[in-house]
Parts: C-alpha cells; sequence; structure tokens
C-alpha cells in the first residue's frame, strides 16, 4: 500500500505521514454513452478511515462510488479512463470482479435484504463461497450480527423473516450481511437517507465503531452527518471534485468558495 508523504516536522503532519493509502484514484473519467459523469476525479481514501462524499443531486458522489466496485460494469455503454488503485492493484486492469466485489463491500441507499430469515440474509454471501459447515456458518452470523450492533436484537428470531424488522434494524442486517463476506473496504451510498432519527443515530454510531476494522465510503447529502462520522470528506460538484480534505478543514475553512456556499446552504 502507498504511503502519505510529508516533510513537515509538525507532529500532526508526521502522524499523516504513517497513514496508509487504501485507495488510490489518478484522473478517472467516466462516461454513460457520450455523457460524460465523472471528470478527472483525483484523490486518495485513507486505510481504517470514514470519508464522506458530498454534494447536491447529480454530482457525481454515487456513480464515483460505484465505481470503487465496478458496479457501474452493470451499466450499458459505460466508458472509463484513468486509474483506480487498491493495494496496488489497478481494479479496471483484472478480470476478477467476484474477488474485488468480496473486497469492497456495498450498503444501498434502501435495505436491500432477501425474502428469506435474518440467519440466512447473513449466511447467503458465505455459503456461496463454498462455506457449508453449520458451526463456522453459525460464527459467521453471529460475528457479523455482532458487528453490525444488532446481535442482542435478534439473536432470538434468526429464523424468522429479515423482512419483519424496522428499517434501521435492516439496514444494519444489511451492514452484517457486508461483513459476513469480509471485506476491506465498505461502501456506503446515502445509507440513512430512509430511516428515523433514532435509526439514523444507531447507524452512524456503528460507522464510528467500524472504521477501526474497515476503511468506509459513505455518499450523503446529510452536512451534519458528514460533519459527524467522517474523517475526511470530497466536494463534489458536476462530476469534479471541487475539494478534499480533512472533515474539520472542510467545514470550518474551506478553501473554495463553491465549497463554503454548499455547506452554508447558498446553493444545492
Amino acid at each position: 500500500m502507498k504511503t502519505a508523504i510529508n516533510l513537515s516536522n509538525d507532529s500532526s503532519v508526521q502522524a499523516e505521514t504513517n497513514k496508509n493509502v487504501k485507495i488510490s484514484v489518478n484522473n478517472f473519467n467516466l462516461f454513460y454513452g457520450e455523457k460524460q459523469a465523472l471528470y478527472d476525479v483525483s484523490l486518495d481514501i485513507y486505510e481504517k478511515e470514514v470519508t464522506a462524499l458530498i454534494g447536491p443531486s447529480g454530482c457525481g458522489k454515487s456513480t464515483f462510488l460505484r465505481s470503487i466496485n465496478r458496479m457501474n460494469d452493470l451499466i450499458d455503454n459505460v466508458k472509463i479512463s484513468g486509474d483506480i488503485i487498491i493495494d496496488n492493484e489497478n481494479i479496471y486492469r483484472t478480470n476478477d470482479v467476484i474477488k474485488l466485489r468480496t473486497k469492497v463491500g456495498m450498503v444501498f441507499q434502501k435495505p436491500n435484504l432477501f425474502p428469506m430469515s435474518i440467519y440466512d440474509n447473513v449466511a447467503y454471501g458465505p455459503r456461496m463461497h463454498g462455506i457449508k459447515n453449520k458451526q463456522e456458518l453459525n460464527q459467521i452470523v453471529e460475528e457479523s450480527l455482532r458487528g453490525a450492533a444488532i446481535w442482542d436484537e435478534v439473536k432470538d428470531r434468526l429464523k424468522t423473516s429479515a423482512l419483519g424488522l424496522s428499517g434501521g434494524q435492516q439496514q444494519r442486517v444489511c451492514i452484517a450481511r457486508a461483513i459476513a463476506m469480509k471485506p476491506e473496504v465498505i461502501l456506503m451510498d446515502e445509507p440513512t437517507s430512509a430511516l428515523d432519527p433514532i435509526s439514523t443515530l444507531k447507524v452512524e454510531e456503528l460507522v464510528g465503531k467500524m472504521k477501526k476494522d474497515y476503511t468506509i465510503v459513505i455518499v450523503t447529502h446529510n452536512m451534519q452527518q458528514a460533519a459527524r462520522v467522517s474523517d475526511r470528506t470530497a466536494f463534489f460538484l458536476n462530476g469534479e471534485v471541487v475539494e478534499y480534505d480533512k472533515t474539520d478543514t472542510i467545514f470550518s475553512v474551506p478553501k473554495d468558495k463553491r465549497t463554503e456556499d454548499y455547506i452554508t446552504g447558498r446553493f444545492g
């Protein structure tokens, strides 16, 4: 993995020097047919941090998020140029997309559970990857549900339909399902937009705990959420990254007037 380089003697900057870059994006462009959606996106996403992607609707942040595990491959007429490198491997120069999506999990805007039990939802991925041993599956399901902070709420109803859970519980089971695949990166596309405030807070608290084990990239329209949960924030506008910095810097002393206008509600 690439390491961020900085020659300053300042202790906070020195700590930055020791951080590993998990995902390096260089001059990344994406087209839907003839329409360009992303323009020369370049940024480094650091290991075991939360990176927030903010910006108005249609600015390219979800398109960029889906590019990190090649979900955009599922859309016709998508063309890309540039590089996305994870752990020194260019993900657009590998044919093993299944391996990539195991390493880079995804949690969508709305809970997308299967019409099956809570247990079977979490065990689904491991089973598809050949794990059949009941004891091993039991351990994976429990560890994953604990990791998603929902084990205590569902441990006595694992064989009941996951669709009977509340929206917030369903979303945490979706997170558990992603964890079950033992990813290193978890992408979250507005994971709390369909949730009530209490469920939103639980997911935010969960994200804060998860970053000790995972690199997390989250798309959010909620400025307060970005400020609460993320270590770094990228502001997208019209398919470009206008500004990318530590979250405290973005929200207190943004360098670009467009960033300031957006986070203060002057547009967007």
